[in-house]
């Protein structure tokens, strides 16, 4: 008992003590540190003539609060038909169409391209606050610290120019030096948010509109420093996890002019129960006059635990310099993993482990407050939303996230890709590679970010920004990689995100592998050819050596949620969002705002698990970047996103669901056909794509084909005597007859090893079907024998065949089968321009056919052979059996079929061709004989009355 008191005692002790330190650490940083956050002077610069007018030498006559931004605070003019803002503009119709006159009035503007911030300002502010200098810090280097600024910052203190900083993607660092005198002084900041010689774009999410908004301000840590003369002004450690040590380079700072006797000391420490305790390492040196690195090698015991992203273990390291005269110190904690990334012939690694990477872009959208959080709590909410989706990976979109993205990336295990904050295209004179500022600018952001942020284990990969433009960009862009690889050896670099690909890059990161593509439009594999998933990207990326990434697959368009608008309680409104719900609202069609959201967002869903999937059966691929998990909510509004930009789920597809076709384990079935007729076997290989946390043991993987009511129909197992890392790994072929399914309908593939599982939706449909009612006249026009049955009371078929639609009434219209491709404004109205179909599956006249109120597999038959009709052309109000979701810009009722009393008969209008090529389209011919049926019963009751004129004014 005895000995349990005292080591209760010395544990109260030890804590004791820690708390003291803590404390005594914690007085010291206040005592070094002074806070500027807090209320500044302030004042717009809008004709630039501050420098001139010396406006640092007074006090400016407005208040602000920092850390934040002009908008946030409210100030800033009005947004107008004037407001110069960042950012390309394809879709001028709202500066002159009509339709657009009543939001472009003052007081109602409402812009549709992109979010509509409260308050906008575009220039030179100047920011002051005035600040009382400590006697303590008398013989100290005295530092300014401004965590991240938009864009470029001037500072004075009093009279003084201290300097100019501009990076956009860190910290913002002035050196006042040591002359400082104790008590009051004046600290005037001039922070200009101006594109000017340096043009990265103004397209790219570090400076566009479109995102983040091009904002003027201070964010994050604001703050005066008071150093020792002699200071750590840097470090960097190079994991090398082969011989179980880091290199450590230190940089000293010796601003006394005279050479000084000082010691580093060194100790790595981890929270990780049962990890090694390592040891303290010390050495002595003399620091020379200005700037030294030094390098010391850190063993990191015999079994160092490494960083991946199952494992994201983390070591702190301490560094100390002290001074022997004047026994002043100096330290840094730096959190590091033991990791490394590389290329693997055309995969990639991570400690010699093959992983895949699964990535979401970030655009840099922050609704709330038009800049990114500084915090790793809100970076925490995010990357675990992004991994909760099954994904491992964000693109950081021509632009780079604060150090708080880094931390929570580091530990959560996300794998970071960072850019040098530029996009430049061609447009506007924003180049690379042709001599202008910009390419000067780049190496010296990238090594501001290396340096920044090059510790980090979750920062893998940098490129200079996205789809450059410049006559020279290749050559320059390959020096640009070139340098990196000899200088940083710690991640992986390519020339830009999408192009162009060379053979220096170690890895490309190309749009080419990927089922929709700009312009591809109804050419694409997911439009063009019958449904199957039975192909891959093998014939695309075998021409290349190097690890292959996706750039920007996906891009599915879902319908506004309006509901969402009241969540822009922020600087940022959804006033596009407004426009669309106005537009819904005059076409009749407001009632149908939610069904349209949900019934496009399963049609999103189902393209992202073919995209995703479809990368994932690759084998050698290298993983895929989304664009996006979230949408994008400028570039015209393009809501590709199953989460909205404050990253919540929109109701259609959770993280579980999503989750079973995007993850590190993944099973995956290659089905020749998605559509099948009962007299044919399904024949189905399984495979996996296995990236998890190591092989996969002995195991049953099991298959079940179900009914849509959970009914199981069919079953089968294999087995597998282990399952290594990597993909097109072969399970099994499932091979079953499917004669007993005699009536048409959905089925559901499931399959599943362990707790690891996917499913699959095809459709059956009988070979042969029952004698239709002769009743009902089938006709692709209505000529005399159709008029004269309607005229006698008789019930009409008309279908139309493809094309025949007359524009006016429809025809014009772009239908295919997915979803819309980024969105129409951006694309120059890309085909297709619709989203999809909307009915009820419980309507009677689809009792026979197996439909449910979105689109799934079984309408790309019906909607390759159809033309939209414009319902309100024919009568208003009417209400189609099968409606077509028409963009959210149009907002226009269209209809696939609809029915209605024509004289003294009952009309079904078809605009899907039900008759042509029967004998090979067993969709159209079911979805025939289910309308057929209804017609011939007392179901069929149209409550619209149409006049035969119009009908006959539909097509030509």
């Amino acid at each position: 008992m005895n000995r349990y008191f005292q080591s209760l005692q010395f544990i109260l002790l030890a804590l004791l003590l820690t708390t003291i330190n803590a404390f005594a650490q914690s007085k010291k940083e206040n005592k070094d540190r002074i806070d500027l956050s807090g209320t500044w002077s302030f004042q717009t610069d809008s004709l630039d003539k501050g420098v001139s007018e010396k406006w640092y030498t007074r006090k400016l006559n407005e208040e602000i609060k920092l850390p934040g931004s002009m908008t946030t605070n409210g100030k800033g003019d009005e947004v107008s038909t004037k407001t110069p803002w960042a950012g390309d503009i394809l879709d001028m119709s709202w500066f002159k169409n009509d339709e657009y006159a009543k939001y472009r009035q003052p007081g109602n503007i409402k812009i549709p391209f992109w979010l509509q911030p409260t308050k906008y300002y575009r220039g030179a502010a100047w920011y002051q606050k005035t600040v009382n200098v400590p006697a303590s810090w008398k013989g100290k280097h005295i530092q300014l610290f401004i965590e991240r600024s938009h864009w470029e910052t001037t500072v004075w203190v009093d009279d003084v120019k201290i300097g100019m900083e501009n990076s956009l993607g860190t910290s913002h660092l002035f050196d006042i030096g040591s002359k400082l005198t104790s008590g009051t002084h004046r600290l005037t900041i001039r922070v200009d948010n101006q594109i000017k010689d340096i043009n990265m774009g103004d397209n790219a999410h570090s400076v566009t509109d479109h995102t983040q908004t091009n904002w003027n301000g201070m964010i994050g840590e604001l703050s005066m420093k008071a150093r020792p003369l002699v200071f750590i002004s840097d470090v960097q450690l190079y994991p090398d996890i082969d011989k179980k040590q880091i290199l450590v380079k230190i940089e000293i700072t010796n601003t006394t002019g005279n050479s000084k006797d000082v010691s580093i000391d060194l100790m790595a420490s981890t929270n990780k129960s049962g990890a090694e305790k390592l040891k303290p390492f010390t050495k002595s040196l003399s620091a020379k006059e200005n700037l030294q690195v030094i390098e010391i090698t850190y063993p990191m015991g015999s079994n160092p635990l490494l960083w991946n992203e199952f494992h994201p273990n983390l070591y702190n390291l301490n560094v100390t310099l002290k001074q022997a005269e004047s026994k002043e110190a100096d330290s840094k904690q730096i959190s590091f993993g033991m990791r490394d990334f590389k290329a693997k012939g055309t995969q990639l690694s991570i400690n010699n482990d093959l992983i895949f990477l699964r990535g979401t872009l970030d655009c840099a959208a922050f609704p709330k407050t038009g800049f990114p959080p500084t915090d790793v709590t809100s970076w925490t909410k995010i990357l675990s939303q992004v991994k909760s989706y099954g994904l491992n990976h964000v693109r950081f979109h021509s632009w780079c996230p604060p150090e708080a993205a880094f931390t929570a990336a580091d530990k959560l295990g996300i794998f970071v890709q960072a850019e040098c904050s530029a996009w430049s295209n061609g447009e506007k004179g924003a180049v690379i590679g042709d001599g202008k500022p910009l390419d000067k600018y780049i190496y010296e952001e990238s090594e501001r970010m290396v340096k920044a942020y090059g510790n980090h284990p979750s920062f893998v990969m940098m490129t200079y920004g996205n789809e450059p433009g410049g006559k020279n960009m290749v050559n320059y862009l390959t020096e640009f990689v070139n340098y990196w690889k000899v200088k940083d050896k710690r991640r992986l670099y390519t020339t830009a995100a999408g192009w162009p690909v060379v053979e220096a890059s170690d890895f490309n990161n190309t749009p080419d592998p990927r089922i929709q593509g700009w312009g591809a439009g109804l050419t694409s594999i997911i439009n063009k050819g019958a449904p199957r998933s039975d192909y891959d990207w093998t014939g695309i990326i075998s021409k290349w050596k190097q690890p292959t990434v996706s750039h920007e697959i996906g891009q599915w368009c879902v319908y506004p949620n309006f509901r969402e608008i009241k969540k822009y309680d922020g600087v940022l409104k959804a006033k596009n969002f407004e426009i669309f719900q106005d537009k819904l609202k005059e076409n009749g069609m407001e009632k149908l705002a939610d069904s349209f959201v949900l019934a496009s967002g399963k049609l999103q869903a189902l393209c992202y698990k073919a995209d995703i999937e479809a990368a994932l059966r690759t084998p050698g691929f290298a993983g895929f970047q989304l664009l996006g998990l979230n949408d994008f909510p400028g570039q015209g509004t393009a809501l590709v996103g199953v989460l909205d930009p404050f990253w919540e789920a929109k109701g259609y597809i959770t993280a579980t669901e999503y989750s079973q076709f995007c993850n590190s384990v993944v099973l995956l079935a290659r089905f020749p056909k998605m559509n099948y007729t009962n007299d044919e076997e399904l024949v189905v290989p399984l495979e996996i794509a296995n990236f998890g946390d190591g092989p996969i043991k002995k195991s049953v993987i099991n298959w079940s084909i179900q009914s849509e009511n959970g009914n199981k129909l069919f079953s089968g197992s294999f087995t597998s005597d282990g399952i290594p890392l990597g993909n097109a790994i072969k399970l099994g072929t499932i091979k079953q007859q499917i004669k007993s399914i005699t009536k048409a309908q959905r089925l559901i593939l499931k399959a599943n090893i362990g707790s690891h599982a996917n499913q699959w939706d095809i459709f059956v449909y009988p070979t042969t079907l029952p004698e239709s009612a002769n009743s009902v006249v089938v006709t692709q026009t209505l000529d005399t024998k159709a008029i004269e049955a309607l005229n006698e009371g008789r019930n009409v078929l008309l279908t139309l065949k493809k094309g025949t639609v007359k524009p006016e009434m429809g025809g014009s219209v772009q239908i295919g089968f997915s979803s819309i491709f980024w969105n129409t404004a951006w694309t120059r109205k890309q085909p297709p321009t619709t989203l999809g179909i909307l009915c009820n599956p419980k309507h009677p006249a689809l009792t026979d056919f197996p439909a449910q109120y979105h689109s799934n597999w079984q309408w790309w038959d019906a909607m390759t052979h159809s033309s939209a009709i414009k319902l309100d052309a024919v009568a208003p109000q009417l209400n189609p059996i099968v409606r077509v979701i028409d963009d959210w810009v149009t907002a226009t009722p269209l209809g696939l079929v609809f029915e209605c009393k024509v004289g003294n008969g009952k009309l079904m209008v078809s605009s899907i061709d039900l008759i042509s090529n029967q004998n090979t389209r067993p969709e159209a011919r079911q979805l025939l004989y289910s309308l057929k049926k209804y017609m011939s019963s007392s179901n069929f009751k149209p409550s619209n009355t149409v006049d035969l004129v119009k009908i006959q004014g539909l097509y030509n």
